[in-house]
Order: C-alpha cells, then sequence, then structure tokens
C-alpha cells in the first residue's frame, strides 16, 4: 500500500491492527474505557479531531477505539527517507507540509489535499490533531485552521456534497507514561460542517474562525480542561486525591468526574477566590507532605488499616510469591527492557509512545520463541501450549502482585505513624480530611 491507494482497505494492514490492538487494549492498558461510540455513524463523512497531550499514543487511542482504517495527518519532515515514508504509508499516515518545511514543498499539499477527499469519500474516516503538535498538559490550546480548511475545502471541491461532519475527540489518560494505566477516549456529538456553509460562501475566513471557535468548545466539553496555569498542579493533584478510587469505574467513568470537579473549580476562582485560594493550598501541601511520607491518597482515604487484614494480606503475598517470580519472565522481557531506552528521549510526552512500541516488537520477537521453548521442553503440545498461555496472565498478576505488595507495607508504615503520634501524619490527615470536605460543599 502506498499514497496513492491509501484510502483503500488492506488486509495486512487490518492483521497487524488488530494484534498491535489487543496489546495496546488488553497488555499496555489495564482498561480502555471508549464514550460516545454511538456518534460515530458508518455512512458519515467524518474527521475525527481528538486533543493532543501524549505524542502518539494520542492517534493510537483513537485508531484502536475505532473499527475502520482511517488515515491520519502528520508533519511532512518525518516522510524525508524513502524506507520511513513507505513504511508510514502502509500505516495510513499522509504528510502535511508547513513553511518551515521550505516554501517550495507547500505545493505538495495540493496532492495531499486531493488524497484527502479520497479518503473522505472512503467513509472510512480522517484524524487530523487540530493543536498541531503535542503538549504534556490537561488543557486545550488554540487549534489551528487546517482542520476547518481541509473540511471546508473538501467539501467545496465536491460541490458541497459530502456533507462533511468533524467529531471532536476528547482523550485522558491516567498517567501519560506508566505501563498499566488507564485510557479513556469520549467521541463528542458530530459538528455539522454545512451549517457554516452560507457563512463560507460570504466570508471563508470568518467562517474558519466560527468553526474553530465551536470545535473548540466542544472538545472542552469532552476532556478535561484545566484552564487556569498558576494553580495548574494543585487542581489537576485534586483529580487524583478526588476521584483516584474510581479510575477503573465504567459506569461513571473519572473522566466524568474530574471534568465535574474541574468545571467547578473554574467556576469557583470567580465565585468565591477565597475558598478556591484554600482548597489550591492544601491540595499542595497535601500533595508534598504525602511525598514526604511515602503514602498514597488510597491509603489516607482508609480511616483504618486492621492489622489483621495486613497480616492476611502479607501471608498471601508469601504464598504466591512464586507465581510473582515466574510472572517476571514477561514483565521483564516486555515492560522493562522498553525502560532502558526511555532514558535517551528528552521528551517525556514521547516515553509511552516509545515504551508501547518497543514491548510490542518485543511481543512480535519475543513471544514465537517462548512458544516454541515451551512446547520442545514439555512432552505434550496441549501442556506446552497451556504453560506458554500462562505466560502474559502471570505478568499481569505480577504486575498487580507488587502493587499490592506496595499497599499492605503502606498500611504497616501508617499503622506506625498512627502509633507513634506522628505529628507530620497527623497533619497530612487533618488537611486531607479538610481538603475532602470542602470538595463536598462545592
Amino acid at each position: 500500500m502506498g499514497k496513492e491507494n491509501i484510502e483503500k482497505y488492506s488486509a495486512r494492514y487490518a492483521l497487524l491492527k488488530s494484534v498491535a490492538g489487543f496489546w495496546h487494549n488488553n497488555v499496555f492498558y489495564r482498561k480502555v474505557i471508549v464514550l460516545g461510540r454511538e456518534n460515530i455513524k458508518p455512512d458519515d463523512h467524518i474527521i475525527y479531531a481528538p486533543n493532543h497531550q501524549n505524542a502518539l499514543m494520542d492517534a493510537l487511542a483513537v485508531l484502536f477505539t475505532h473499527k475502520g482504517q482511517p488515515v491520519f495527518l502528520a508533519r511532512a519532515d518525518i516522510f524525508k527517507r524513502k524506507t520511513v515514508a513507505s513504511i508510514l504509508y502502509f500505516l495510513k499516515i499522509l504528510p502535511v507540509y508547513r513553511l518551515r518545511d521550505g516554501f517550495s514543498s507547500l505545493k505538495g499539499n495540493d496532492e495531499i489535499f486531493l488524497k484527502t477527499i479520497d479518503v473522505l469519500k472512503s467513509k472510512e474516516g480522517l484524524v487530523i490533531l487540530p493543536e498541531g503538535d503535542h503538549a504534556g498538559f490537561r488543557r486545550l490550546r488554540q487549534l489551528k485552521k487546517g482542520i476547518c480548511r481541509v473540511a471546508f475545502q473538501s467539501d467545496e471541491a465536491t460541490g458541497f456534497t459530502l456533507n462533511i461532519k468533524i467529531i471532536p475527540v476528547g482523550l485522558e489518560f491516567s498517567n501519560y507514561s506508566r505501563f498499566r494505566q488507564v485510557l479513556t477516549v469520549a467521541y463528542g456529538k458530530p459538528i455539522e460542517v454545512s451549517e457554516y456553509f452560507d457563512s463560507y460562501k460570504i466570508n471563508p475566513e470568518r467562517a474558519l474562525n466560527e468553526l474553530r471557535s465551536r470545535l473548540s468548545d466542544e472538545m472542552k466539553s469532552i476532556m478535561i480542561h484545566i484552564e487556569s496555569e498558576e494553580d495548574y498542579e494543585a487542581i489537576d493533584e485534586l483529580r487524583s486525591m478526588i476521584n483516584g478510587k474510581f479510575s477503573d469505574d465504567i459506569r461513571t467513568p473519572k473522566l466524568i468526574r474530574d471534568r465535574i470537579l474541574v468545571k467547578k473549580m473554574n467556576k469557583l476562582k470567580f465565585t468565591d477566590p477565597i475558598l478556591y485560594e484554600r482548597i489550591c493550598y492544601l491540595s499542595m501541601k497535601v500533595k508534598e507532605k504525602a511525598k514526604e511520607l511515602n503514602t498514597d491518597y488510597r491509603l489516607l482515604e482508609k480511616k483504618k488499616h486492621p492489622l489483621g487484614w495486613l497480616i492476611a494480606g502479607l501471608i498471601g503475598i508469601v504464598i504466591t510469591f512464586p507465581i510473582f517470580i515466574y510472572g517476571n519472565i514477561f514483565n521483564l522481557t516486555f515492560l522493562e527492557i522498553p525502560n532502558l531506552q526511555i532514558r535517551k528521549i528528552k521528551d517525556p510526552q514521547f516515553h509511552s509512545s516509545i515504551r508501547y512500541a518497543i514491548s510490542l516488537a518485543l511481543a512480535f520477537v519475543f513471544l514465537p520463541i517462548y512458544l516454541i521453548l515451551s512446547l520442545f521442553i514439555f512432552s505434550s503440545w496441549w501442556l506446552g501450549l497451556l504453560i506458554f498461555l500462562t505466560l502474559p496472565v502471570s505478568g499481569l498478576f505480577a504486575w498487580n502482585y507488587y502493587l499490592e505488595f506496595r499497599r499492605i507495607i503502606g498500611g504497616f508504615r501508617i499503622r506506625n505513624l498512627i502509633k507513634k503520634k506522628d505529628t507530620e501524619f497527623s497533619l497530612l490527615r487533618s488537611n486531607y480530611k479538610d481538603l475532602v470536605n470542602l470538595i463536598a460543599k462545592i
């Protein structure tokens, strides 16, 4: 597959997508929650507009929660090498030339524009990240006009018959870079580009600005948008303190709870600035003191840490230790090796992308080797296959084992702090309780 037929269905691409998607949705992330999927109609000509905070993972979030084979637009400088370009075309990525690529190169956008029309006609979907570049903040930045220009000009070039729709997409990562986090993808209601045709025919620039403003508002309504720059850290941390326990909730996902919380804080800044400042102050104090005392918010939530339960948990940890050791064959191969490469990457927003790409590549190499070894070592093929299948299961068990071990040790640590009547811990608990009560009031 090349640029000339990028909009066509590809069986090889479908196979790669199914394998890579399984790894993305079930191994790399512990849970992927999708909201608003009913807003995607298979017969519509759609442009998807996700927020851009986590490099390549933003595009993959749309790809692996979408049944079709959408085409993506990316900056042209990554297409310079022919080998790389051919791979990118196979992955259904088209280049977009910018002024910084050279004035003469802008002519290449004419060809790309015609190809985007083919993509939209195919109904597979076009994905454009309207912020242009990524930034690791839960805030929507100024949108570029490119996505609106593509929508208007594509419809205009086809006699305004495509009836293109732009679907805003809100992406939320419980953590930008770590393994086994929760990804939430929210598809908003489609924006009918045809609503702005009359305005576009009279004044194209005004119509572009109107559509861009509408898209910005719609995107903010389905993602976490922290307006304040000076209090960003306090409000961002507040989400973990108050809603962290709901990370895996599917009925009322944490994204929805966080949006409500952030919206209230954004409003509170103007309606009650004194209370707003108090909450931000407590948020930072709790964060700093919790880090200093090496505890987390889930441990603070519990009023008691019964000794019997902690001892029972510790016994369970000891009994299942062999499974933990076995599971680390999987984890060391696919989760730890990628970490060695992260140190070389200066942009932290690329860490997750590198981890995913390397872990997936290692899976293609080592899983067949582990399967062959299992079949070779055990006399019965079914036993060898069974042992092989226990590798990823035990690996995920080992990951949760480590988290549970930390919680148990944390419980013992808090019991010890309470027993010693540690003044710093008492202050932490008092501040945390005050913070939770203040949030409950708003």
